[in-house]
């Protein structure tokens, strides 16, 4: 049975994050209110759809599941809901997520970004003061200032030469001169203001700098979701263009699981205006090659690909999450899911979703 008294408001519902968290507090008890408008589409057509996941989490929660059609750029729609339901935690995932696509929408990656998680903040200011706010942000807010530390390129990928950064950016690394793209950008001005609605106001917030966040529920597409689309390209057949870098380019993955159980830990021991690294740290990352090979030991396919010299704009040559913060101020907390039972669990997702 679910506890009215323990409302939790999640943005970006439908999508990987937000669904996750959903179903993690409906099985602690809790009301969940998921706001979403399948956006998501709109940016990427009928292969970002998230109606499926929305479906997904309603047929699972049922009754404790109400979801709000909602999009987070309508300032009166935002204030008159978090009115209405007065939420004891904000979870704000909902996002226009590509650097890719935001050049070509600038306006409608800002205002969905930036202006959409303003409308939020201050509607949490005037209704709910007193809730936790997570935001989940990006490792896009460091721009391209990763890839002017020293590297050195081993067989299948590249890595740190300074051993200072073998555990990955921490959360002092400077987010100034350096190129964000369009998205980066935008989300610099939604992690910046959520700091500031912690330490101007009081409001517990956190901002969550994401490696590759990822799970089986994500909808994976070329400009966003890397594993996903790349196992959902392994699994058809599809060629999977490799962009620069010599595909040795890295990732740090973590597994939406683990995101939606830190989200819990913040909730239960709030802090005000907090800013962590959350990623799957050294032993989750990978480069794409690597990728492919784990992906191809699932499948037992190969992994149909082509290689594009010019890099995407402000994409990272390495990057590592560096979890030391994180596991200070929250020890009970840890990474659970390793990288290849993550790609196996997207393989098994996706080959089930097409029979």
């Amino acid at each position: 049975m679910f506890n009215k008294s323990k409302k939790i408001l999640v943005t970006g519902s439908s999508g990987l994050i937000g669904s996750e968290v959903c179903l993690h507090f409906a099985a602690l008890g809790w009301e969940i209110h998921g706001l979403d408008n399948n956006q998501r589409a709109v940016f990427f057509g009928e292969q970002g759809d998230t109606r499926w996941n929305q479906n997904r989490i309603q047929k699972q929660l049922g009754k404790s599941f109400i979801h709000h059609e909602l999009d987070i750029r309508d300032r009166p729609g935002v204030l008159a809901l978090l009115n209405e339901i007065r939420p004891v935690a904000v979870v704000h995932a909902a996002a226009q997520p590509s650097h890719d696509r935001a050049a070509a929408i600038p306006f409608d990656d800002f205002d969905t970004n930036a202006l959409g998680t303003l409308n939020l903040l201050e509607a949490v200011r005037q209704f709910c003061p007193e809730s936790p706010f997570i935001h989940l942000s990006t490792n896009k807010v460091y721009g391209d200032k990763p890839n002017f530390l020293e590297l050195v390129e081993k067989e299948t990928r590249w890595d740190y030469a300074d051993p200072l950064y073998y555990n990955g950016i921490t959360e002092d690394f400077s987010i100034d001169q350096s190129k964000h793209s369009i998205f980066g950008a935008s989300k610099v001005a939604a992690d910046i203001m959520v700091q500031e609605y912690g330490r101007y106001f009081g409001i517990p917030t956190c901002c969550l700098r994401g490696g590759c966040l990822t799970g089986p529920n994500h909808s994976g597409v070329e400009l966003h979701g890397f594993l996903s689309y790349l196992v959902k390209c392994n699994i058809e057949g599809r060629e999977y263009k490799v962009f620069g870098y010599k595909g040795k380019q890295v990732r740090d993955n973590i597994h939406s699981f683990d995101v939606a159980n830190f989200i819990d830990a913040f909730i239960d021991s709030p802090r005000v205006a907090e800013v962590y690294n959350i990623g799957g740290g050294r032993e989750n990352s990978c480069s794409i090659w690597e990728a492919f090979k784990i992906a191809e030991q699932f499948t037992g396919k190969a992994q149909v690909h082509s290689y594009v010299e010019e890099n995407r704009i402000g994409d990272h040559i390495c990057y590592i999450s560096n979890l030391a913060k994180l596991r200070a101020h929250y020890p009970k907390w840890d990474i659970t899911i390793s990288l290849e039972e993550t790609i196996g669990q997207i393989v098994s997702a996706l080959t089930s979703r097409k029979l």
